[in-house]
């Protein structure tokens, strides 16, 4: 195969859609496996219309959704071996007719837009279902979502219909988003503010990256006592918040700043790493080897740790640790704009703890506005606007923060307001859970909507996971919010033109002029 076409992702080739090779290193094999398994869970999902599907179907749902978000995985025989795992679930369902994967994302412009829309909503659901199933959480209503939207793709629709679907993804997608928050603080703890170092300690590491907890949690417990330290990275820097995991005392801190600067920061690093979800970026020869993925992550020639009898035996990581020794002497590493250390934990059950006192200085006028600058890093130009935004914001205003895209910026210090940070992250992209929690707390206090309060949301996007989440934002009726640094290549005009008269859409333009028209 030697064409592809993918535009999922907000560093798609010339803003179009990538067909020659994926800006990603997706290769066009690896892509069309990915559309082929696509249509194939498509299938299995009308196979199952009306019947009992078992844990392990529901399962493979999950895992082939999640492997087709950007950067989790580049081996054609994985991605080949989940379709046809759904291939023969399907035909002991009693059989149904795939989709075309030639006409994914050919056709009316419009409809095209809509379906994949819909489409990449419930691969970034799918993503946060499976982190909650694998902590023992399902919600009957996410997972028929995920079968129901399946189908829903393969069908034909009316433009108000898609829209109809599109937005019920969304509400249901609150709930999964629910559902992984209770999973996560039911299992570690609700997250407490935490000052997390940057600095790399002598002797054998681990870094570990990603999203999931239950794979560090594991980790850890198999260095305990072993002289092994253990280095979040990306997406798991909002674990040292949580009380079950920060307990370790070989947690010690964050080694680098988001995915698409890990080329850089893994180059020589004497020690190896763990994925254990996106992003994975092609990895260089000088590191490779050292570079272990679980779960659905994968990439050819990469070391894969698979699941037993439900437990991962991360001996061979320990043992690379060991043999690799890490660096000598200390190291101190910093942020991109120098900073030594970082503080998370302010999610939810925090901020809403202090919620009198953010009360009472609205009140007072010690806070006149709230933004949350948040979502996903990427290596495309102009993603520094999130940088410049968050270092100009007024100092009687806070920030929220989420996800890697908070890399820009959290290791400022912007000071506080009455004792509360200026700047607040509440965690991993998932967490805007908790960001909604606040908005809606907010609005119940100051009797008025979430469009009525000083809040401005200023978001940065990358992949599915985020597009899942804004789908959410609008599901919810929120308006007026900034999106970046690109608008997603697969909203047509016309698509888009009926968001941004309903809800008011923004592609940001710069600090400065956002800021005014925000501010006033």
């Amino acid at each position: 195969m030697n064409e592809m076409f993918c535009f999922q992702c907000e560093q798609t080739a010339k803003g179009t859609g990538c067909t020659i090779g994926g800006v990603c290193g997706k290769k066009p094999e690896v892509a069309g496996k990915q559309d082929e398994l696509t249509c194939a869970l498509i299938g299995l999902a009308r196979a199952a219309e009306g019947k009992n599907h078992n844990k392990s179907t529901d399962e493979l749902v999950m895992q082939g959704l999640f492997m087709t978000v950007t950067n989790v995985n580049f081996d054609p025989s994985r991605v080949d071996e989940l379709k046809k795992m759904a291939e023969s679930v399907k035909i002991k369902l009693g059989g149904a007719k795939d989709f075309d994967p030639t006409t994914l994302f050919h056709g009316n412009q419009d409809i095209v837009s809509l379906r994949s829309t819909l489409l990449f909503g419930l691969r970034g659901m799918a993503a946060y279902a499976w982190d909650a199933h694998v902590l023992g959480k399902d919600n009957p209503e996410v997972t028929e979502g995920l079968y129901k939207g399946l189908r829903a793709v393969g069908q034909e629709h009316s433009v108000d219909e898609w829209l109809s679907l599109i937005m019920e993804l969304g509400q249901i997608n609150l709930k999964c988003m629910a559902m992984l928050d209770e999973a996560n603080t039911s299992t570690y703890g609700h997250p407490v503010p935490t000052k997390v170092s940057m600095k790399v300690e002598r002797g054998p590491f681990i870094v570990i990256t990603g999203h999931d907890l239950l794979d560090l949690k594991e980790l850890l417990e198999q260095t305990k006592g072993k002289g092994i330290n253990i280095y979040t990275h990306g997406e798991m820097l909002p674990a040292h918040g949580y009380p079950e995991l920060k307990k370790y005392p070989q947690l010690k801190g964050n080694y680098g700043t988001a995915w698409q600067n890990q080329q850089k920061e893994f180059n020589d690093l004497p020690a190896p790493i763990l994925y254990t979800t996106n992003c994975l970026m092609p990895p260089k020869s000088t590191y490779s080897d050292n570079i272990f993925t679980t779960s659905v992550v994968g990439y050819p020639g990469l070391k894969h740790i698979s699941e037993k009898e439900g437990k991962k035996d991360f001996s061979p990581i320990i043992k690379k640790a060991i043999e690799l020794g890490g660096w000598k002497e200390d190291k101190q590493f910093t942020g991109i704009n120098g900073g030594t250390e970082m503080t998370t934990g302010f999610a939810r059950n925090t901020v809403l703890g202090v919620a009198d006192t953010v009360i009472t200085a609205v009140k007072s006028g010690a806070i006149k506005h709230f933004f949350l600058v948040g979502g996903c890093d990427g290596a495309k130009p102009g993603r520094n606007y999130y940088t410049d935004f968050v270092k100009n914001t007024p100092s009687d205003t806070v920030v929220l923060t989420l996800a890697c895209g908070k890399y820009r910026f959290n290791d400022l210090n912007i000071g506080e307001i009455g004792g509360i940070p200026r700047l607040l992250d509440m965690g991993q992209c998932n967490d805007a859970y908790s960001a909604i929690q606040v908005a809606v707390a907010l609005a119940d206090a100051f009797k008025c909507s979430v469009n009525e309060l000083p809040l401005t949301l200023v978001l940065s996007w990358y992949e599915q996971k985020a597009v899942i989440i804004l789908l959410t934002l609008l599901s919810l009726g929120i308006k007026n919010i900034y999106l970046g640094p690109t608008l997603p290549a697969f909203l047509s005009p016309n698509v888009l033109k009926v968001l941004v008269d309903k809800f008011n859409i923004k592609p940001v333009t710069t600090a400065e002029a956002d800021l005014k028209a925000i501010l006033g």
